[in-house]
C-alpha cells in the first residue's frame, strides 16, 4: 500500500554513542532522504529502570511539543510469562494523531474495491440468438412497428446498457489520505491498548501451543497480526503460526489499514516501529507533496 521504507536510526539510553545505519528497501534513490551524521551529548541515564529507546527520527522530524510523545513498553517474546524489557518513545505525528474515522473508512473501501473485477455480463440485441426476420408486417395489423423480436422492448430480447464484463473497480486514493489512514489506524490501535511492541520475533519453540499460551497469557485477543521489518521471518515463528489461522505474519512495508482493523491485536517489533516511523514521517514532511497529491494516472505506474 505504501512503501514504509528506509531504516531508522536508534539511540539507546544511557549509551554515549549512537548507532546509525541507512539502507534503501523497495524505494528509489531519489526518495531516500539525505542522512547527516550528528554528534549529540549523551542523555541522562535511567536509574534502576529498563532501557529507553528513542528513535533517531525525533531529531530529523522533532514534534512541536516533546510532552506529546507517547511511550510504550517493550515486551519479551522468549517466554510465555510477560516481562517488560524496555520503554520506547513513539512519535506523536504517527502514533498520537487525531483519529479520522472517515479517512480510515475511505482506505478500507479503497482496499476492498481496487482489486475487484466484476464479471457480470449481459447480451445486447446483436448477441441474442434469433430475431432475423420482422415479427409482423409494418402496416395493416394495428400493432406497433417492430423490426426484430430480439429488441430490448421484447421479452427474451437483448439488454440495453447492461453490465459488460470484465468491469474493474480500480481507483487510486489520494496520496495524503493513504498516509493519514495509516497514522490514524496506528493511533487508534495504541489508544485502545491493542498495540503491543516486542523486542524481536525469535521464539524458542516451533510448537503452536507456545503461541497459543502466549496469546492467552497476555490477552492479545482472538486474532493477532505480527509485523517485523524484514520480509523473512525466523523458522520457529513460521512453523508455530502456520497452523493458526488467526495469527498472521506481515513485513513492515506491507502494513495497511485493512489488515490492522481485521485483526484485534497489532504486535510490532522494535525494528518495525522505527522503520514505520521513519517512512511515515518522511512522507508527511516530503518536499514534493504537491506533485504526489496530483490526480493519479495509469501511465505513472
Amino acid at each position: 500500500m505504501l512503501g514504509l521504507l528506509n531504516k531508522a536510526k536508534l539511540v539507546i539510553v544511557p549509551a554515549v554513542r549512537s548507532i546509525s545505519s541507512t539502507s534503501v528497501l523497495r524505494t528509489s534513490a531519489e526518495e531516500a532522504p539525505q542522512v547527516v551524521e550528528k554528534t549529540t551529548p549523551p542523555p541522562s541515564p535511567v536509574a534502576d529502570g529498563p532501557a529507553l529507546l528513542i528513535p533517531q527520527t525525533f531529531k530529523d522530524f522533532a514534534p512541536l511539543n516533546l510532552k506529546d510523545c507517547r511511550q510504550a513498553w517493550i515486551e519479551n517474546i522468549d517466554a510465555v510469562e510477560e516481562r517488560k524489557v524496555g520503554l520506547i518513545e513513539l512519535h506523536p505525528d504517527v502514533f498520537a494523531t487525531q483519529p479520522r474515522v472517515d479517512v480510515i473508512q475511505e482506505n478500507i473501501e479503497w482496499q476492498r474495491k481496487y482489486r475487484y473485477v466484476s464479471f457480470a455480463n449481459t447480451k445486447n440485441r446483436a448477441e441474442v440468438r434469433g430475431g432475423g426476420r420482422k415479427p409482423w408486417p409494418q402496416k395493416g395489423g394495428g400493432r406497433a412497428r417492430h423490426g426484430s423480436i430480439r429488441s430490448p422492448l421484447m421479452k427474451g430480447g437483448g439488454v440495453a446498457h447492461g453490465p459488460r464484463s470484465p468491469t474493474t473497480h480500480f481507483y487510486m486514493l489520494p496520496f495524503l489520505k493513504r498516509v493519514m489512514g495509516l497514522t490514524s489506524t496506528l493511533s487508534v490501535k495504541l489508544a485502545q491498548d491493542d498495540l503491543h511492541i516486542i523486542s524481536n520475533v525469535d521464539i524458542p519453540s516451533r510448537e503452536p501451543d507456545f503461541i497459543k499460551d502466549l496469546i492467552q497469557e497476555r490477552n492479545w485477543g482472538p486474532s493477532v497480526l505480527i509485523v517485523d521489518k524484514n520480509d523473512e521471518f525466523p523458522e520457529n515463528i513460521c512453523y508455530a503460526t502456520d497452523s493458526l489461522g488467526y495469527v498472521n505474519l506481515m513485513p513492515a512495508f506491507s502494513l495497511n489499514c485493512y489488515s490492522m482493523l481485521k485483526h484485534d491485536t497489532l504486535v510490532l517489533t522494535v525494528d518495525a516501529v522505527k522503520h514505520i516511523e521513519d517512512r511515515l514521517l518522511y512522507q508527511l514532511h516530503r518536499t514534493d507533496a504537491m506533485a504526489k497529491g496530483q490526480k493519479f494516472k495509469l501511465d505513472q505506474v
